[in-house]
């Protein structure tokens, strides 16, 4: 495909604080295939030498840099957006790396599809240091599968893996952008696109290195579960809403009871009796026996 014929893909990548690896990202971007990409990287108030490193390779490469004070990432993300050229949309985390296919194989597969919102794919696990988990634990040959809200909201997949999403302009504009007062950003988006009436697409292949290091998200329970909570307010109205609410209830239990007792306590208060699982049980039965010796 050429240059001309290509959509122009804008890649946003807010970094902060991911000195030893934004610039692995970074160049996994302009390493891509795909002929016609804007990058747009933003540090947002790093105290490490981010700024230092990101600069060494603007002035050989040439891609829109900017420093700013810290906003957090769905406001930077919805600046970087309203001065982004691209149709398409992909944020992407500093720590993460693309395959050099992922753009190409993502806008072909969309070029067709109107109805796509937003296409993923699969990942491949790296350690914090970039070398590969076991091949038991990787993510790289799920199936393809489209997902709409009902599926998603109801927890019937796998989500979307975040270093994945490649979004439409239009599908971000027709629902707002991203929620400034919400930090997660991808499962916010995901289910706001979808209800707007939209599906996901995750190809069944891997499209991105996810590395797994302390200060991953998802490792904040208690940021996790407050934040998905806020997210699911949205559709206090939906009849599934209370059954989700409990199902993420009950997750977040069973994973805080060893290692947040404190949240595990509070979370457990919030779960009926008549919404426990054998996943409760099992969490319960963690806490009890990890209890420490008095």
């Amino acid at each position: 495909m050429s240059k001309a014929a290509a959509p122009l893909v804008t890649v946003i990548i807010s970094s902060y604080n991911h000195a030893p690896y934004v610039e692995a990202s970074i160049l996994s971007v302009i390493g891509q295939t795909y002929p016609n990409v804007e990058l747009l990287v933003i540090d947002d108030g790093s105290s490490d030498d981010s700024v230092e490193r990101i600069r060494r390779l603007q002035a050989t490469h040439g891609f829109d840099f900017r420093v700013q004070q810290n906003k957090g990432l769905t406001r930077t993300l919805n600046e970087a957006i309203a001065r982004a050229r691209g149709e398409l949309i992909a944020p992407f985390g500093s720590d993460d790396i693309m395959l050099p296919h992922r753009l190409a194989t993502q806008v072909e597969y969309m070029a067709d599809k109107p109805e796509v919102g937003i296409c993923a794919g699969n990942i491949e696990l790296m350690r914090a240091d970039g070398t590969p988990y076991p091949e038991s634990k990787q993510r790289r040959d799920i199936p393809f599968r489209r997902i709409d809200f009902e599926a998603l909201f109801a927890d019937r997949h796998l989500f979307p893996p975040a270093p994945t999403l490649l979004i439409r302009r239009e599908a971000l504009e027709k629902v707002g952008g991203f929620n400034p007062e919400i930090r997660l950003e991808d499962l916010y988006i995901e289910l706001k696109i979808m209800n707007a009436g939209y599906y996901i697409d995750i190809l069944g292949v891997a499209l991105a290195r996810y590395r797994k290091h302390d200060t991953n998200t998802y490792k904040n329970l208690r940021f996790m579960t407050d934040s998905i909570l806020r997210i699911y307010e949205d559709y206090a109205d939906h009849p599934g809403y209370t059954e989700a609410k409990m199902r993420l209830l009950d997750s977040m239990f069973a994973k805080s009871a060893t290692r947040d007792r404190k949240l595990a306590r509070e979370l457990l208060r919030q779960i009926p009796l008549r919404y426990w699982t054998r996943k409760t049980l099992r969490g319960l039965l963690r806490y009890v026996f990890s209890r420490p010796a008095s």
